[in-house]
């Protein structure tokens, strides 16, 4: 037997308006059709509606992650700083970090992630290699203190993670536990109906070698990923990676020194000398844990600065002030070239030996012609740091590549022996020698997958839940007469003896079509009226995505929503 819920009876209230304050799609109609509430920026309250979409999908989670042999757990959301400050996260994460003191004057965190706390609990469980692989998960609220919170609950300070991590003897364990996940996470994905992409990525602050991430194509994604058309190639764009392809520089002149007065920019610059921007290379300064470093890209991109952060990691990476140029003469603010540049310089993979270009010759007002990477300069360090553009060539096959925004919904890292070798996490190996055990991290973001099925479903009615996540399989609506409310009650009944999960609308006093705008907006996939045929015992069935109606009698309409 399931629940039949009466909305009589549920604390919902829907919106005709959109808040104020919102943008996205899913933070308009979550609000609107009464699944969450806000209760200050970036924290939020799930209401009873929004409470049974986040549990389906946690429950979607836990079966799948069960099935490749994972074991929950439940961690602390409060957590001592000692093991953030041994893994050196504790000032990694910075301002993202919630920090609080005991009234003791000791350090606390909220935690963020808790790669750290699950490494010591299998220190403390597991000794040998007889206790291993192991597959440990938690569903738990996690804590980052954004700085401008929005979207409703896509981009919190509080939001909830599933998080697994897997403990290996070896990279060929890691390998497969790294597969059970990816295969699991595609099953996930599907049967929540979620339209996703599996990209390249960079592990940032995690740390560890392979990372992969699962969005989901959504005009409300904070990411942008490149996809080809042509081979399937897809990454996150601060994974797209370019060779650096050597070119012949022996053709090109020796340098020479322009006089360019005025000309501190690359448009100015380009202007001056009748050139396109991109035989222009633009140096952009930057600091590197409070090192000063050159980074070169032709003049007609930019540096994605969040990229570069990316690649760097975990040195904080900011741009220079003008305090910075104070006494150090060589900087030429405008007009700085690599040549005889004595600090780091980092270039993009365009920036290619044998390259020629038009550059800052280090001096004001002047700018040099013909300098050539590998011959009047050498690059310290080869990273692909632009922000890729629509068109840029598939680093796979060369066809155009194709930008889109999109919802991380999933990430999964081969994180290696960073943290165990952090905290020590040996266990004895068949040779009864110590062996250092290897991890994997792998998260999905539960209520971001809430709110991305919202963006991806919706149409203009409101929300549009598939049957796996939707708060009831049927919603039953009475047109408002005694007749009416009578039989949607009996129906819902019959139905919910039948196993079938219930949202009955019974209120009293409300217009027919108020009810008829809210199942719209609610979104529960089926909608079953009972209206002008009551008396003959005939129901409508309606389809909410499709919006096909058919009228059938009670026993037929439990018939076919029961099978």
């Amino acid at each position: 037997m399931a629940q039949v819920q009466r909305m009589s009876r549920l604390m919902v209230k829907t919106l005709r308006d959109d808040p104020a304050d919102a943008e996205t799609l899913s933070h308009k109609l979550l609000v609107r059709a009464g699944y969450v509430r806000r209760t200050s920026a970036g924290i939020w309250s799930w209401l009873p509606l929004g409470k049974k979409v986040f549990d389906n999908v946690s429950r979607v989670v836990r079966e799948e992650m069960d099935a490749i042999g994972g074991q929950e757990v439940l961690l602390p959301a409060l957590l001592p700083k000692e093991p953030y400050e041994a893994s050196g996260r504790w000032e990694e994460y910075g301002d993202l970090l919630f920090r609080l003191k005991d009234r003791k004057g000791g350090d606390y965190l909220l935690g963020p992630t808790h790669e750290e706390i699950f490494t010591q609990v299998v220190k403390d469980q597991c000794t040998s290699y007889k206790d291993l692989p192991v597959m440990l998960y938690q569903i738990q609220t996690k804590y980052r203190d954004e700085a401008r919170p929005r979207s409703g609950v896509l981009r919190g300070r509080e939001f909830q993670m599933k998080d697994s991590y897997s403990f290996d003897t070896t990279d060929e364990g890691l390998a497969e536990s790294y597969a059970l996940h990816r295969a699991a996470y595609q099953k996930i994905f599907a049967r929540l109906g979620l339209d996703h992409r599996i990209v390249s990525a960079v592990s940032g602050a995690m740390g560890g070698s392979a990372s992969e991430e699962f969005l989901a194509p959504a005009a409300a994604g904070e990411d942008t990923f490149a996809d080809c058309p042509n081979c399937g190639y897809a990454a996150n764009t601060e994974a797209v990676t370019f060779a650096v392809v050597a070119a012949d520089g022996s053709a090109h002149g020796a340098v020479e020194e322009l006089d360019t007065p005025d000309t501190p920019t690359i448009e100015t610059l380009a202007d001056h000398l009748g050139v396109p921007a991109s035989a222009t290379l633009k140096n952009l300064l930057v600091k590197v844990d409070g090192e000063i470093v050159a980074v070169g890209v032709p003049g007609d991109r930019e540096v994605d600065l969040g990229k570069l952060g990316e690649h760097l990691a975990p040195a904080e990476v900011e741009l220079v002030t003008a305090e910075d140029f104070e006494g150090r003469p060589e900087l030429v603010r405008g007009y700085v070239g690599p040549q005889g540049l004595k600090l780091r310089y980092i270039a993009d993979p365009r920036v290619a030996p044998g390259t020629a270009w038009v550059t800052g010759a280090n001096k004001q007002d002047t700018h040099a012609r013909n300098v050539v990477a590998g011959r009047d300069f050498e690059v310290d360090d080869y990273l692909d740091v632009v922000v890729v553009e629509d068109g840029d060539p598939c680093p796979n096959c060369g066809d155009r590549l194709k930008l889109d925004r999109a919802i991380e919904i999933g990430h999964i890292f081969q994180l290696g022996r960073k943290y165990a070798d952090t905290f020590q996490l040996d266990v004895l190996g068949q040779n009864g020698k110590p062996v250092r055990v290897t991890m994997g991290s792998y998260g999905i973001g539960v209520s971001r997958a809430v709110a991305a099925l919202a963006e991806q479903t919706a149409d203009d009615q409101g929300l549009c839940w598939p049957a796996e996540v939707a708060p009831a399989d049927v919603h039953v609506v009475a047109a408002g007469k005694a007749l009416q409310t009578e039989l949607a009650v009996e129906v819902s009944e019959k139905l919910g003896a039948a196993g079938v999960r219930v949202l009955v609308d019974d209120r009293q006093g409300v217009s027919p079509g108020v009810k008829f705008t809210d199942a719209e907006l609610i979104g529960v996939p089926k909608i079953l009226v009972a209206g002008r045929r009551s008396s003959e015992g005939v129901l409508e069935l309606k389809d909410r995505r499709t919006g096909e109606r058919e009228e059938m009698t009670v026993e037929e309409a439990i018939a076919r929503l029961t099978v």
